[in-house]
């Protein structure tokens, strides 16, 4: 059986407006991934294939993993959220919102995406295509592979796999934490999904702060 471990980078910029200044770990980020990186080296062993996205926050977790020169992948960057969202003011008059309107905002951009009322820098189907690309390719029969990427990449992909509508995708995705671990099973039939969101690294008393969905 193959198996593919997808993370979801540490905590990013998260006062950010935009992207550029959003794509760096904050100080919390990078201990998160060096935690992560603790816990595989002493329960998961050795991958086969280490691959990360090109952006920044995704190559600063892979390395604070212990994971310096990972392949690079910009299939496995995250969606431009940021340009979605002025997208979406712009043709329905809906603002970029605060942290407590995230929840309903999310869903509202995954459906017009998908729609092909907004665009950011790409159609909903290109990114899509792209993420599942990825999957196929890493779904190999006794290949173990660890994929360092963003919410938005996860959650397409378990869309992928479990055939849910944008809205369903969206309330995925939302939950994801920072340096979160998600596990795809490759078995004869196809990759499965096996386990979503934990983080064991953080299940501490001690590091109940380091919880961050942001």
């Amino acid at each position: 059986m193959g198996e593919i471990i997808l993370v979801r980078h540490g905590q990013a910029n998260s006062g950010a407006t935009d992207e550029e200044s959003y794509d760096k770990l904050s100080s919390l980020g990078h201990q998160q991934a060096e935690w992560l990186g603790e816990y595989l080296s002493e329960r998961e062993g050795a991958f086969d294939k280490v691959i990360s996205g090109s952006l920044r926050r995704h190559q600063e977790t892979a390395a604070g993993i212990g994971y310096h020169t990972p392949q690079i992948d910009p299939r496995l960057n995250e969606m431009d959220y940021f340009n979605l969202g002025q997208a979406l003011e712009d043709v329905h008059g809906v603002p970029f919102p605060g942290p407590a309107e995230f929840a309903a905002h999310v869903p509202q951009v995954m459906e017009a995406w998908h729609k092909a009322e907004i665009m950011g820098n790409e159609t909903f189907n290109s990114f899509e295509n792209r993420v599942t690309s990825v999957l196929q390719e890493a779904a190999q029969p006794g290949v173990r592979v660890l994929c360092v990427t963003s919410g938005g990449v996860i959650g397409m992909i378990i869309r992928h796999l479990l055939d849910l509508n944008p809205t369903r995708m969206a309330h995925v995705l939302l939950p994801i934490m920072n340096s979160s671990l998600h596990r795809i099973h490759v078995i004869p039939q196809g990759p499965i999904l096996a386990s979503f969101n934990a983080i064991p690294h953080l299940d501490r008393d001690d590091r109940l702060h380091a919880r961050t969905h942001y």
